[in-house]
């Protein structure tokens, strides 16, 4: 049995704790998740610059899971085209049990073994990608044979999982393991397992997109401004990089198209089509494109 499936003592019948107890235990749980999470530290600094690697060479984020590991991997993937526009046909989701299992659980679709290898083979899977497997018992077959497929074929694989003892700690080429024990509830994934890997799946993606250059003084400079209140961001954005009015902030990107292309042009004095090519220059980095 995984640790995440066991029973923590300290916690036998809470369902009869002051509700104030209760609530403060439930917190306690989410505060230790994070702390796991951080015990990662020097493999999630190692796991951001070979997932960098790849991607720079064009490769794709695919992620693997099942039930509660699978929507937080779901939801990290759906994520990053509106955060950093990536790319949406490079940041693809593999539930098991297909899309459906988003919202119903599909009994038993954790246990297939050739689900995630197949789809994988029809997403022409190659050297330059990154399949992400999250598990929080570490031994759900589905990500398993996934992850296997992928290192046969050249494919950086990562692991995301809770439970040291597991053999996904050893199958993927590396693993992050934040080892978050027995849950409040046992088995109950969602809670301190989920919130781990929440964590860690924040801090991998967007370590990533940092060193692709899609931040710049800490600002999402590839978001995409698609209604008015991202507009109004953008238009901020602009504004303060580059010390200039609302105004004239409004109106080069409004002619730019893009954050990146209005900081370029009121920063340099550049026209758009100067500004474009400055930044395919420098590819697509603000920072080197600014520096020239």
């Amino acid at each position: 049995m995984s640790s995440t499936e066991q029973a923590a003592a300290r916690f036998a019948g809470i369902e009869g704790w002051p509700t104030r107890d209760l609530a403060a235990a439930l917190l306690e749980t989410q505060l230790a998740a994070a702390a796991a999470a951080a015990g990662t530290l020097p493999i999630l600094a190692r796991a951001i610059d070979a997932c960098t690697e790849r991607l720079e060479r064009g490769g794709r984020l695919i992620y693997l899971g099942a039930g509660t590991s699978g929507r937080l991997a779901v939801l990290d993937a759906a994520e990053l085209p509106p955060t950093f526009d990536w790319p949406a046909d490079r940041a693809l989701a593999l539930m098991a049990g297909g899309p459906g299992a988003l919202l119903t659980a599909v009994e038993g679709a954790e246990d297939s073994l050739t689900e995630a290898p197949q789809a994988l083979a029809a997403l022409g899977l190659g050297a330059t990608d990154v399949v992400i497997g999250v598990a929080a018992s570490g031994r759900t077959p589905f990500v398993r044979a996934g992850l296997r497929a992928a290192r046969e074929v050249g494919a950086l694989t990562l692991a995301i999982l809770n439970a040291p003892e597991a053999p996904l700690a050893v199958e993927a080429e590396i693993a992050l393991v934040a080892e978050t024990g027995a849950e409040i509830i046992a088995g109950s994934t969602r809670m301190k397992a989920g919130t781990a890997q929440k964590v860690l799946l924040n801090c991998l993606s967007t370590g990533v997109m940092i060193r692709l250059g899609y931040v710049y003084r800490g600002r999402m400079v590839e978001m995409r401004p698609t209604n008015d209140k991202l507009t109004a961001r953008a238009v901020a954005m602009v504004a303060d990089l580059t010390d200039s009015p609302m105004e004239a902030a409004a109106a080069a990107l409004a002619e730019g198209g893009t954050i990146k292309v209005a900081v370029v042009m009121l920063t340099l004095g550049l026209s758009v089509a100067e500004a474009k090519a400055r930044l395919a220059a420098a590819g697509g980095r603000l920072a080197a494109a600014l520096r020239g």
